[in-house]
């Protein structure tokens, strides 16, 4: 039967248990699950729904992209307020100490660097994902109708992405990587996925923020891709039992095609993961290569955050 939100949470590194009862949930007697299926609609209303409402109250229903610079600060204004403050005033309601319960504890610098070596490998493998998902074949009148969306929506991401001249590609990595990173990972790892691992235990808690996580983001064509950043970057804060490491893996994930069109290592086809130039044999190499890579990325993580022998704690495992 689940428990409370309060109730007996279990103990962190060198964190001693919180009494049950002693937070409004635990109180009243609010399930984990139901507390974290409450903030996903908290934060889609707040974000999603206000957010989108005053981004056509500023910019109008087709905002002007060839200057992105207004929109840009709006998007990191609106992560920040819409996201990250709520998220640390609701885990109020769940427990009376923040830093545990979000998991905002100091992580190891190997624990920050190898995940970011499974990011690119997992990149690329979804970008190989995206070719095949592109070539599954649709009604004239429904292609027609889903290519007018994604190049409407590559061409929106390419123009926030792109930068052309150094202030400005700190600009766009502050407001594209570094604020989205801390807002969403606080909200969905640090809040939503903590809440649902207390009621119905971490691997399905991490199967159900990232699926959230990936639908949140309402991008029908790459929603599987998202779905699978969603449940690594869980997977990676239970582990490492800290919101920064997820925080770390999800800043490098959108720096990269930043990075990539500031430099013009690629065009935007860095956004759509777009390969469809190649074989039907290179394309699986690069996708079975870049699997091994994972999964020794993940093996080494695994390492690095292992139990200590003769510890019933883990020292970066919960």
């Amino acid at each position: 039967m689940e428990t409370p939100v309060g109730d007996h949470p279990d103990p962190g590194p060198g964190m001693p248990p919180v009494p049950g009862g002693t937070t409004f949930l635990g109180r009243h007697g609010v399930s984990p699950v139901t507390f974290g299926y409450l903030c996903v609609v908290f934060f889609f209303v707040v974000y999603q729904v206000l957010g989108s409402a005053f981004s056509v109250l500023i910019f109008g229903l087709s905002p002007d992209l060839t200057e992105p610079g207004g929109f840009r600060v709006f998007t990191g204004i609106a992560q920040m307020a819409f996201l990250l403050v709520p998220a640390l005033l609701v885990a109020r309601l769940a427990s009376a100490d923040i830093l545990y319960y979000m998991r905002l504890r100091r992580p190891s610098l190997p624990s920050l660097l190898v995940p970011m070596v499974g990011v690119f490998s997992l990149q690329q493998m979804l970008q190989v994902y995206m070719v095949f998902q592109g070539k599954i074949p649709l009604p004239p009148e429904v292609e027609g109708l889903v290519n007018e969306m994604k190049e409407a929506i590559d061409r929106t991401l390419v123009s926030l992405l792109s930068s052309h001249s150094f202030p400005e590609f700190l600009g766009v990595v502050l407001v594209i990587a570094v604020i989205p990173a801390v807002a969403e990972e606080f909200a969905f790892r640090g809040l939503i996925q903590r809440s649902f691992e207390k009621g119905i235990g971490a691997v399905r808690g991490i199967m159900t923020s990232g699926i959230i996580f990936g639908a949140f983001h309402l991008n029908p064509f790459s929603i599987v891709p998202l779905m699978a950043l969603g449940v690594y970057l869980g997977f990676l804060a239970y582990r490492a039992n800290s919101v920064w490491v997820s925080a770390a893996a999800h800043f490098f994930n959108n720096l990269i095609p930043v990075a990539a069109l500031y430099f013009g290592i690629a065009d935007e086809k860095v956004i759509t993961g777009d390969l469809g130039d190649m074989s039907f044999g290179t394309l699986m190499a690069v996708f079975w290569f870049s699997g091994v890579i994972f999964l020794l990325s993940t093996y080494y993580f695994l390492h690095l955050t292992r139990k200590p022998a003769g510890d019933g704690r883990g020292a970066e495992s919960s």
